[in-house]
């Protein structure tokens, strides 16, 4: 069993590998050309775009706990 589940996560990860070449060469071109300014905009700029999205995620995943302990504590 513990076999079988170690098999399918590596799957997984490198099932995954393939994404991490999506970097577009214009981009980052574009991007390493900018001056020192521009590069801590573009990287203050990710940040902020990531907020919102982990935001999100960290209060359904809080959430789900509370639910579950509501549930186990009801049985």
């Amino acid at each position: 069993m513990k076999l079988r589940l170690a098999i399918s996560l590596l799957g997984l990860g490198l099932w995954a590998v393939p994404a991490l070449g999506q970097g577009c060469a214009m981009c980052y071109s574009a991007a390493r050309a900018a001056s020192k300014d521009g590069q801590r905009a573009l990287n203050r700029a990710i940040l902020v775009l990531l907020a919102p999205p982990l935001g999100v995620m960290t209060a359904e995943i809080g959430l789900a706990y509370r639910y579950g302990k509501k549930r186990d504590g009801e049985q």
